[in-house]
């Protein structure tokens, strides 16, 4: 392995360690805002009801693929989010056979709950960086988030799904 070539896979190493780290924050944010509003979800079921919100209504299947779970997986923690009344299960219009999952409007407002405390939480973290670092931490973001295949929010916005931003 040339010098050059270790390098570079030190610098990858660097890189991720750096991107654990920065997800440790977000991570813990998530999970104060999710506990300061509502005790009785879990992060998985917090997960799925984000899927749900951001993504649209869909079958089973598709939730747990988009989960990364088990379908028997999923099928608890929507069983569980139906009980709370967070989320509602509705006939197919397109086929009767199957059910679509569908955030009820507790639901919605729960996220746009646990959203906004998020917004407050990693706006006060930005606060602490001069303006040109924050721009350029925005982009790296958004970058990496579209890398791993989440949409951004204006994009969500475009297609109808999630709840619009508040400033």
């Amino acid at each position: 392995m040339t010098n050059q070539a270790q390098s570079a896979e030190d610098l990858m190493a660097d890189q991720v360690e750096e991107i654990l780290t920065a997800s440790r924050l977000l991570i813990g944010i998530a999970a104060q805002s999710i506990a300061v509003v509502d005790r009785s979800i879990s992060l998985p079921q917090m997960r799925a009801l984000v899927i749900l919100m951001t993504q649209g209504e869909m079958d089973l299947s598709s939730l747990a693929k988009a989960m990364g779970v088990h379908s028997s997986n999923a099928t608890r923690t929507c069983d569980r989010l139906v009980a709370a009344g967070f989320v509602d299960r509705q006939s197919d219009p397109g086929d009767r056979r199957h059910v679509r999952l569908v955030p009820t409007e507790l639901g919605r407002k729960l996220f746009d709950d646990i959203t906004e405390r998020r917004r407050v939480a990693i706006a006060q973290v930005l606060a602490k960086l001069a303006p040109p670092r924050r721009v350029a931490v925005a982009r790296a973001l958004r970058e990496f988030s579209r890398a791993g295949g989440e949409f951004a929010a204006q994009d969500l916005q475009t297609l109808g799904w999630g709840s619009p931003k508040k400033r």
